[in-house]
């Protein structure tokens, strides 16, 4: 038999999933060193953390017996944080032990809590749920925890992030000192060993986390974009690698919406998820991705754990996660079971040196790429369409009637460019980015009075502070658009950009600065990784000339006015 130290039944159901060979996790924890011991595991997620510790309990659930007895007090406790992921876990738990008759029941929040009880008080083997659901139901007696032979802690560092630490310790101090306690968690910090040092005994240590953070088989991306390009850069990327699955990922339920709604009228199949969202909702949204009426899901972190979607090729975080746990756990949405995929983060240039500090931290290797241009998009999607149309497939008579119709009326090349028509009608349109604005019109840097040149008129300007500068890898090309969008004006009305280590300094013409002054008050937020989140506000008196390093400028008083423009030019 390919799986050792596994019952024959539990065997037979890996292989009939598909199973070939078990993952490192799963082999560590059926290992004769880890049998009926307690078990602290750090795994990272998607390396079949549920089948493992589904299998690490067939011993104390079957003993010697090939089946289950009749359900009665449970025998078995999975806690996990999220909804979602305890209602995967009791579906991944329900197959792997359905030939050996167990009854696999869930507790989760958002669900009907007389329901639940019904199915507690019917008998069963293996119960799946959340901390605070739990807790419910053993404060209403409903949960008999007196036969409890092992309690399993799924994503544990997930659940004392969320704040239920007193939940697990209710439930732990509930059950059998003389249980098995499974502790699972991609990370290890410290009050996860305080956790597993008071309700374990003599626990084996199993880690096949890689020295490397992240998985081998994500390809980490970092694209970075100007504040206000974020959104357009979200559909260039799923227009670029147009996968039959990917999702998008935003901090805040408002952020959700909007992107939501916002690709949903370009034209992509997309769903949202995120914690104001229902059980039944979130249900259908989930399904939908599964049978491929929508290939995108826009959600917040209450989905970077425990959801499994099929073909899910491409992550995308449209905003930058707090920390580099939650990029990892993020990204290993996809990179599973020995698929490759793609997570890419879309980083505002003033966030670019947090990235690569994040990133140089967590030992994840991201490649700096640039946004995907339109252009780009379309020679992809003429690519794709010609090895779709190159593939063999089975055409009817009634196909090939049609054609030879279309034939006796159009040539073949005109046949062939109305498909190529369809075919892109079908597409969302990618966006132009801002990033490329053409050449930025600069001012005089060697005028002592800070005069910029606007076009012929001479005009004299204003100076204003942005708190951005070279340490911010500012730059003229995405600063100009930034301003522009800012205090709504036009990169016409913008004479001489100055960046400097911590700050840049501009001059706006004189005729519009109060209402650019007024405009970026108004348009200023808490959000640093928009726009409104750079502080723009007014100069006091102009910057000190530049000199000219092959002429330098000769000393005027600081008071002397320059002599008008058309001396110059005579």
């Amino acid at each position: 038999m390919p799986f050792e130290n596994l019952p024959s039944l539990l065997g037979e159901a890996l292989a009939a999933r598909g199973y070939e060979s078990l993952t490192s996790v799963q082999s560590a924890v059926l290992a004769p060193e880890a049998a009926g011991r307690d078990l602290i595991v750090s795994a990272q997620t998607g390396s079949g953390k549920t089948v493992g510790f589904g299998a690490a309990m067939a011993a104390d659930l079957l003993g010697d017996a090939d089946r289950m007895a009749r359900p009665g007090a449970p025998l078995a406790l999975v806690i996990a944080p999220t909804r979602e992921l305890a209602l995967q876990v009791q579906r991944e738990l329900q197959w792997l032990y359905e030939a050996a008759g167990a009854r696999v029941i869930s507790c989760v929040g958002g669900m009907n809590v007389r329901a639940e009880q019904r199915a507690l008080g019917q008998g069963c083997h293996i119960v799946v749920g959340t901390p605070g659901r739990l807790c419910d139901h053993l404060e209403r007696g409903a949960l008999q925890t007196g036969s409890i032979r092992v309690v399993v802690l799924d994503e544990a560092d997930e659940m004392l992030d969320m704040g239920f630490r007193d939940n697990l310790e209710q439930i732990l101090d509930a059950t059998p000192t003389e249980r098995r306690t499974l502790l699972f968690s991609a990370t290890m910090p410290a009050p996860i060993a305080q956790l597993a040092k008071s309700y374990q005994r003599d626990a084996l240590r199993i880690s096949t986390v890689s020295e490397q953070r992240g998985h081998g088989d994500i390809a980490y991306q970092a694209v970075a974009v100007a504040p206000g390009d974020i959104e357009h850069a979200v559909v260039n990327l799923l227009r670029f690698h147009e996968t039959a699955g990917a999702i998008v990922f935003c901090a805040t339920r408002e952020n959700v919406r909007h992107l939501h709604a916002s690709l949903v009228e370009r034209g992509f199949g997309a769903v949202a998820l995120s914690g104001e969202h229902s059980q039944n909702e979130r249900n259908q949204a989930l399904q939908a991705l599964r049978d491929r009426r929508a290939r995108v899901c826009v959600a917040t972190d209450v989905a970077a754990r425990g959801i499994d979607l099929p073909d899910l090729r491409l992550v995308i975080h449209a905003e930058l996660p707090r920390d580099a746990e939650t990029l990892q756990h993020r990204s290993g949405r996809t990179g599973r079971a020995g698929k490759k995929g793609t997570a890419a983060l879309i980083v505002p240039y003033p966030r670019r040196r947090r990235v690569e500090s994040m990133l140089r931290g967590a030992r994840i290797p991201a490649e700096w790429v640039e946004a995907p241009t339109p252009e780009m998009i379309r020679a992809q999607d003429d690519v794709r369409l010609i090895e779709t149309l190159s593939q063999p497939v089975e055409v009817e008579d009634t196909d090939r009637a049609l054609a030879a119709r279309l034939l006796e009326t159009m040539s073949a090349e005109d046949v062939a460019a109305a498909l190529v028509r369809a075919h892109r009608s079908a597409l969302p349109e990618p966006e132009e980015l801002m990033v490329d604005t053409g050449p930025v019109r600069r001012g005089r840097d060697d005028a002592p009075d800070g005069r910029s040149d606007h076009g012929d008129r001479g005009e004299r300007g204003v100076w204003f502070r942005l708190d951005l500068g070279r340490q911010h890898r500012a730059d003229p090309r995405w600063l100009l658009p930034l301003i522009c969008r800012r205090g709504h004006i036009s990169k016409g009305q913008i004479g001489a950009i100055r960046i400097g280590d911590r700050e840049t300094l501009f001059e706006v013409a004189m005729s519009v600065a109060d209402r650019f002054a007024d405009a970026v008050k108004r348009t200023a937020s808490d959000d640093p990784d928009s726009d409104g989140g750079n502080r723009i506000e007014m100069a006091h008196g102009a910057p000190a000339p530049r000199a000219r390093p092959s002429r330098p400028l000769q000393a005027r008083p600081p008071h002397a006015k320059r002599p008008p423009r058309q001396q110059h030019r005579r």
